[in-house]
């Protein structure tokens, strides 16, 4: 008989409109057998490490996945997201015992994958497994895609961005800096600009909670304007950056945390500002990068390696962690990459 153990969960209560809470969730023990069950084939079962907390969860969370492009969580039902995790069983030709991979995953300790078409089996193990959550999953490859495909970056270009000291900001900044681009970010504390200058290596920053005018902050940062715009944020600060762009302009439209929680959407009041500047704004989607993955590495490995890219993960212990750190995205509790730790072996 396959042993059966215990299996605690994060589960969703009921459907969310505005604010989370973590009391829209809770956490629940099950039970699973360590073994795939007779004739099923390719399928995984593997004990979650690491999971990632991440602001497109939210509209997961929300009836229809009103505010998402993926499916909403079911209530009554573990929250999945991406992790890194180890292999106990396989039936699938890709992945066998003992593996370690990262991709979507139940947050839970335990997951039977049936079809896991969306795990990447790991095969750098010489740099911390936690990356897998953030630099070295999709968050890294959010950055550079962005970055590099939707920003189309010329050295020597005025590079902004928003929420900068959170998972994708932080390397996207760096990034632009490699690359030879002048960087201003902005984020919620002091605490995180003094990080976006003196760790990340930002030219300049500013604490968008301390601006009255948020135009005349990026007029004060950007006499000659910004040429990237690598947006985070949405509704205001969208609004007060279009006017600052500069000509041919490029936004790479990664996330708007700020509308996330609202009934209504705020409006932007600047958009004749593409057509007068000719900017192109582009929204995108990590999935449709993932063919850039293999690519990615190979420049950022050896960055990480050399300490020319610093990373600064945000930590919590426990499962039952979970709730509080994924809420706590959007009052930006977080300093750097939010990630559970649900096992460290």
């Amino acid at each position: 008989m396959a042993e059966e153990v215990s299996n605690k969960q994060v589960v969703l209560k009921n459907y969310v409109s505005g604010y989370p809470k973590e009391s829209d969730m809770q956490i629940v023990t099950s039970s699973i057998k360590l073994h795939i069950p007779p004739d099923t084939q390719n399928a995984v079962l593997v004990k979650n490490l690491y999971l990632s907390c991440d602001p497109y969860m939210r509209g997961r969370m929300a009836e229809n996945g009103a505010a998402s492009y993926l499916s909403s969580f079911q209530p009554g039902e573990p929250l999945s997201g991406y992790g890194a995790v180890k292999i106990l069983d396989s039936t699938h030709p890709n992945y066998k015992k003992g593996d370690l991979a990262w991709g979507f995953t139940g947050w839970e300790e335990y997951t039977l994958q049936v079809s896991p078409q969306l795990l990447i089996r790991i095969e750098q193990t010489d740099l911390p497994l936690s990356y897998y959550t953030g630099i070295l999953g999709m968050t890294g490859l959010t950055a550079y895609a962005g970055f590099y495909e939707v920003c189309s970056p010329k050295k020597g270009e005025y590079v902004y961005v928003s929420a900068a000291s959170g998972a994708v900001g932080q390397l996207v900044g760096q990034l632009a800096k490699l690359f030879g681009c002048y960087v201003v970010g902005s984020a919620g504390s002091k605490e995180k600009v003094d990080l976006l200058k003196n760790k990340f290596g930002f030219d300049e920053a500013f604490n968008y909670k301390e601006e009255p005018d948020l135009d005349a902050a990026l007029k004060r940062y950007f006499p000659e304007g910004v040429d990237i715009y690598f947006e985070n944020v949405g509704g205001k600060m969208l609004d007060a950056v279009l006017p600052n762009m500069r000509i041919r302009g490029r936004i790479a439209v990664c996330g708007m945390i700020s509308q996330y929680n609202l009934d209504k959407p705020e409006g932007v009041h600047n958009l004749p500002n593409i057509i007068w500047k000719r900017l192109r704004l582009e929204g995108f989607i990590v999935s449709d990068s993932y063919h850039l993955y293999p690519k990615y590495l190979e420049t950022v490995i050896p960055y990480i390696k050399q300490g020319k890219i610093v990373y600064v993960e945000d930590v919590a212990e426990g499962l039952e962690s979970g709730p509080a750190s994924l809420i706590g995205l959007f009052t930006g509790r977080n300093i750097g990459k939010q990630l559970v730790v649900v096992s460290r072996e």
